[in-house]
């Protein structure tokens, strides 16, 4: 079982020095300890007390970890590279590690090969599923893109499972 937390503490708007706009808040040691010792988690992270999202830290060395801060983040929160961020962290108690979409939530409700399929991948590789189908604003597109994902998985070799196939892709 995870260790319950809820964690605040303050943090300078840091960039990934290989990464181009990467931005990221830092975990530090003392922190991951309090929360369970444990990088390989997904949080609920609160910025400046305004917005909150889902996220899974990174390890960044020496104990240390981050999580990044998106372009539309930053925009939101008018913030900029070297600004203090006030960093809320709790358990993140979902199911997936991230919300799914309605379209996809009743595609799987109907599809029962579709959702065993679905529920074998690795929790990454349900995440993509999941971001890849919520990531277009029309509901429509958010069909489609179910549809064509979990139709392109059945078709899949168990244990098989790709990105680019499941996308209807050729092999390479």
């Amino acid at each position: 079982m995870t260790k319950k937390f809820n964690i605040s503490y303050t943090t300078p708007l840091e960039k990934l020095p290989h990464m181009i706009n990467m931005h990221y808040v830092e975990i530090p040691a003392h922190i991951i300890k309090q929360m369970g010792g444990k990088i390989n988690m997904r949080v609920l992270c609160t910025l400046n007390n305004k917005l909150t999202f889902q996220g899974g830290l990174v390890a960044l060395g020496n104990g240390n970890a981050y999580l990044t801060v998106n372009a539309k983040r930053m925009k939101d929160l008018k913030l900029k590279l070297g600004n203090a961020v006030e960093v809320q962290l709790q358990n993140d108690t979902s199911e997936y590690g991230m919300e799914m979409c309605d379209e996809l939530k009743e595609l799987l409700l109907q599809d029962k090969e579709g959702k065993k399929r679905f529920d074998l991948l690795t929790p990454g590789k349900q995440r993509y599923i999941i971001n890849y189908v919520a990531n277009v604003k029309n509901s429509q597109l958010r069909i489609n893109r179910a549809l064509l994902l979990i139709g392109n998985l059945k078709k899949l070799p168990l244990g098989k499972e790709n990105f680019r196939e499941m996308l209807g892709l050729p092999p390479r």
